[in-house]
């Protein structure tokens, strides 16, 4: 399953240090066993000060953690390679392929289904296809729908 909402954490150049610890601390604590995963999004955007203690905080629990199974991704923009992160973790490092749009939206529209018999929210948009999955996207903050 895609992780959810308590398992991301979306970076920018105001994430504080407590929340990147958070995450950190749930990828690498014994609770962290029931596959759950846990993510980082444009880690790359983390000021100075908390990538650097990302990088304390993973070392240090990952020292003292039993737990060898963890899932922790960091995602990081190709071009931030001049970023703390991304020489941090450079050992870690696994390229992902690029896939165009089309493969991407067939994937999400095969795994992404909604369950027959549900009564769904995806029932409100007029696709054929029952998705339970909408980004919805607004010019304005806070005006969303």
């Amino acid at each position: 399953p895609l992780p959810t909402y308590d398992e991301v954490l979306v970076c920018t150049c105001n994430t504080e240090e407590e929340e990147v610890e958070l995450i950190v601390r749930r990828a690498l604590s014994s609770d962290s066993r029931n596959q759950k995963i846990y993510c980082l999004l444009g880690a790359d955007k983390l000021v100075y000060k908390v990538s650097k203690q990302l990088e304390y905080h993973f070392f240090h629990l990952l020292q003292s953690s039993t737990v060898l199974d963890y899932r922790f991704i960091i995602f990081c923009s190709a071009k931030a390679q001049n970023s703390y992160v991304f020489t941090a973790f450079h050992a870690y490092k696994v390229t992902i392929p690029c896939y165009s749009k089309t493969d991407i939206q067939a994937y999400l529209s095969t795994h992404l289904k909604v369950p027959h018999g549900t009564a769904p929210v995806a029932q409100a948009f007029k696709e054929p296809y029952q998705q339970n999955v909408k980004f919805i996207y607004s010019n304005k903050a806070g005006m969303g729908r």
